[in-house]
């Protein structure tokens, strides 16, 4: 497992002992932002439109 991988990982973990659940889309999207093949703004809108915030 590589350094970035084991980084989403830990954060699943953190998150979830907090109660809330990651999906699987979700740590796509966050491996892609950390490869630099989607922008920050684009991971923002995925998130919000996941919880179903429209702005």
């Amino acid at each position: 497992m590589c350094s970035r991988e084991k980084a989403i990982e830990n954060a699943v973990a953190s998150v979830e002992m907090e109660g809330f659940h990651v999906d699987e889309q979700t740590k796509i999207m966050c491996e892609k932002l950390l490869k630099n093949e989607i922008t920050f703004e684009e991971y923002l809108a995925f998130t919000l439109k996941s919880v179903g915030v429209t702005a």
